[in-house]
């Protein structure tokens, strides 16, 4: 029998490196390290989100990364739900959970590209969790 987690790995044969960088993305949250995120991120990367209103928000991601980085911001468990990978692109579906604040969690996605045999995190879009569809 073929398990989600196998049938994922197969289908991502870059699977662990992929998810270490998005986890690096969400244990980066309320961490205090900047340098974490500009791991993760390319450095043109944006975000788009929708807020629990389906207001749509947009910026260069990297205008996020103080703000995220400060404590106050709170802990999230990136929680993946499923890695698609293509050669030199993935994409990786993650439940953004806050524990302290389930009202407050999103579906993000992420696709990524590798460069010069470096993943980077080149787009998040994400939706509130109410929005989300149960995922």
């Amino acid at each position: 029998m073929t398990t989600a987690t196998t049938s994922m790995r197969s289908s991502a044969p870059d699977y662990d490196e992929i998810v270490r960088v998005v986890h690096l993305y969400s244990d980066a949250f309320g961490a205090g390290n900047i340098n974490m995120f500009e791991e993760a991120f390319h450095e043109d990367a944006w975000i788009f989100y929708t807020d629990a209103e389906g207001n749509l928000v947009g910026c260069l991601i990297s205008e996020c990364f103080e703000e995220w980085s400060q404590p106050a911001g709170g802990k999230a468990n990136g929680r993946v739900i499923s890695v698609t990978q293509a050669g030199d692109i993935a994409n990786v579906l993650l439940g953004w959970d806050r524990p302290d604040d389930m009202a407050n969690s999103y579906v993000d996605l992420h696709n990524l590209i590798r460069l010069d045999g470096v993943w980077k995190i080149t787009n998040k879009t994400a939706t509130h969790i109410t929005r989300a569809a149960g995922a």
